[in-house]
């Protein structure tokens, strides 16, 4: 793993966690929670997906399919978090 491909995890993770909070607004935890919980789901889920499919980044070059990996990975990890944080919220508000 290089810096590159954690910074494209984090990055996607923080949008995929702002992107799932405006979509479902009763698990909204505002732009910097969205983005705090995105960031460490696109992180944990990007490292995850990384050692599953075995996408790292292979001899210093960035390969489209690599970091096209990442970016959903990392997105999709950082919306589950988000998601998985904002209903916690929510129940523990009731």
């Amino acid at each position: 793993m290089d810096i590159a491909t954690l910074l494209i995890q984090l990055i996607s993770g923080a949008v995929g966690g702002n992107v799932v909070g405006n979509l479902f607004k009763n698990l909204n935890l505002g732009t910097l929670g969205n983005s705090i919980a995105g960031i460490i789901g696109g992180g944990i889920a990007g490292q995850i997906l990384e050692q599953v499919a075995h996408t790292a980044v292979t001899s210093g070059a960035l390969d489209p399919m690599a970091i096209l990996t990442q970016i959903v990975g990392g997105g999709v990890g950082g919306g589950i978090l988000m998601a998985i944080v904002g209903a916690i919220r929510t129940q523990m508000a009731k």
